[in-house]
């Protein structure tokens, strides 16, 4: 194996935020003397746009090496699309791949020969082993002499001893202002899981397939914190997954952050303890906190906790009981989320669902709900039949297949019910729940008057064309042009390049000309907290529309929370 001289470039495999693994992966790189770049967001929506544009990365940052993050397994056709385009692009450059869908379908996917080397689980020390050309790197797959793929065992397993794993160089890892900003504040207290829910792929038996980790564990607090002062100032939000930690843990992470400003996310299953929710309330200026009660009916979710296949869930009195707790606090918002038509469903069942949705709204909560949806590993997936039910997915063809085949933010493969009565049951509650959800949001949507006031919520930031975009896809004659970047206070961005005109250089990515000017007047037109009415006049003399244009902007204004209602 020959040693590898040049930088390092690491991209997400779908499109949209890839995940944060990555970014560990190229600060630990970079604090070890490796010039690593990242792509943390992939925007291209044809091939074309995609082939272009890692034409356009290969050329400025000249890859002796490029990993591709393939955690998520609806990215698998699009990983292995980018790694032959990056072999025709150029055919020396060695393309690895990391990620928990990765380590599970490592010998398939060396069946392709854009594909050189598969990391296997936690990816610092191995990463770095194959960057610098190391023969002995840990946790590898590989094709041998023979062509068959093998895999050297596990020889790096991180445990809660492992403190120099955590964010660093944030400023140097990403080559465009607007990839760093589709990071959406991600941090791991924890790393791991030790439920076997039937319907997850990333359960504990698939974490010891995968990552060589025989149990989730807590990581030391200083790298934790580390994490937070490092991205502090690129986040308005700082998000959290199941293994956060507890209420002691947090507490001792976050003292001397001044957390007070930022906002946060918080995925847990279960229901929160009151110190925590009390501890999320006082720490964070805003709070979103999604409780997974795993499904919406109480007989399925106790019936499959006795049968060990769902993770510890709380009772409906202990649920309302949080949720009142939760509610309790003004800075905090709430959704309950869960899975319709997991095994061991039944008509009454079903009719629980229902019912307990439309009081977890009554309630003043948002429901998230959605079918089962078949993951490559999970207990569901491969042995459906067990269940009484049939997964639309279930090999590494089928699943490469599905995908080759699915548009953005297309279909996901289901897993159903055998029994045809049961499964038309379940359906037709679903589709009667996501319209009862769609009702309810609709009536939370209160109808623009003129009379409705409004006051602008959202924070602003000049910077450049090319410091924006990336000065490796921007021509010289336009790199200096002013681009003014919106956040609002839900974390929704906005780039407007008002003086651009889109015959000089045109991007999907950019509100250029008068599309970017009208954004901009009728933010400014809300600077001081006013009536649309009292507006009305000036912005339609401004921008040269009609009053139902001027409405239209606004209403989209006030959806992304760019404008807030007084």
């Amino acid at each position: 194996m020959s040693s590898s001289t040049g930088p390092v470039l690491l991209l997400g495999a779908g499109r949209g935020e890839a995940s944060c693994g990555i970014l560990y992966i190229a600060g630990y790189l970079r604090r070890n003397g490796v010039e690593a770049y990242v792509r943390l967001c992939d925007w291209d929506q044809t091939e074309d746009e995609l082939n272009r544009s890692l034409k356009q990365l290969m050329a400025h940052v000249k890859p002796a090496v490029v990993g591709i993050s393939l955690k998520w397994y609806l990215h698998v056709h699009r990983a292995l699309v980018i790694a032959r385009a990056l072999k025709r692009i150029d055919p020396k450059v060695r393309v690895v791949l990391g990620g928990n869908s990765a380590a599970l379908w490592w010998k398939e996917l060396l069946l392709h020969e854009a594909v050189d080397d598969i990391v296997m689980g936690d990816g610092e020390a191995p990463f770095l082993a194959l960057c610098r050309g190391d023969a002995d790197a840990p946790n590898r797959a590989h094709r041998g002499p023979d062509g068959v793929p093998a895999k050297v065992p596990f020889g790096y397993v991180q445990t809660e001893a492992s403190a120099d794993v955590h964010y660093s160089h944030f400023d140097d890892i990403f080559l465009s202002k607007l990839d760093q900003s589709g990071f959406s504040g991600w941090v791991a207290p924890g790393k791991g899981c030790d439920q076997s829910c039937v319907y997850c792929g990333g359960r504990r038996a698939a974490q010891r397939l995968q990552f060589g980790r025989p149990m989730p564990f807590l990581r030391p607090y200083h790298s934790v914190q580390e994490d937070h002062r490092a991205i502090r100032h690129a986040v308005w939000q700082y998000r959290y997954d199941f293994p956060g930690g507890s209420t002691e843990y947090l507490c001792d992470v976050w003292p001397g952050l001044d957390l007070k400003s930022q906002s946060t996310t918080y995925f847990l299953w279960g229901v929160p303890s009151r110190g925590l929710v009390k501890a999320l309330s006082q720490t964070f200026h805003k709070v979103a906190l999604i409780l997974d009660i795993g499904c919406f009916s109480q007989t399925q979710r106790l019936e499959l906790m006795a049968g060990g296949i769902l993770k510890p869930c709380p009772t409906d009195d202990a649920l309302f009981a949080a949720i009142d707790d939760c509610l309790s606090y003004p800075n905090l918002e709430l959704e309950v989320c869960g899975i319709a038509g997991l095994p061991m469903a039944s008509a009454t069942a079903v009719d629980e669902e229902a019912k307990l949705v439309d009081k977890v709204m009554r309630r003043g909560c948002r429901v998230g709900y959605q079918r089962l949806q078949s993951q490559p590993g999970a207990l569901v997936t491969s042995h459906a039949e067990r269940f009484g039910m049939v997964s639309e997915a279930v090999t590494f063809d089928d699943f490469l297949t599905f995908f080759s085949k699915r548009k953005p933010g297309g279909a996901i493969p289901m897993v159903r019910f055998k029994d045809q009565g049961l499964e038309k049951t379940v359906t037709r509650a679903c589709t009667k729940l996501d319209e009862v959800l769609a009702e309810h949001a609709a009536k939370q949507e209160h109808v623009l008057m003129a009379r409705t006031k409004l006051r602008v919520s959202t924070v602003f930031k000049q910077v450049s064309l090319g410091d924006w975009l990336g000065r490796y896809k921007v021509p010289a004659a336009v790199v200096a042009e002013p681009v003014t970047v919106l956040r609002s206070e839900n974390g929704a961005g906005m780039a407007c390049a008002p003086a651009l005109s889109p015959k000089r250089f045109l991007d999907p990515m950019l509100q250029q000309g008068d599309e970017g000017a009208a954004v901009l007047a009728a933010l400014d037109a809300f600077k001081k907290p006013g009536s649309i009415g009292s507006v009305m006049p000036k912005l339609r003399t401004t921008l040269g529309v009609d009053d139902g244009a001027v409405f239209e902007l606004v209403d989209h204004l006030v959806s992304k929370r760019f404008l807030t209602r007084v």
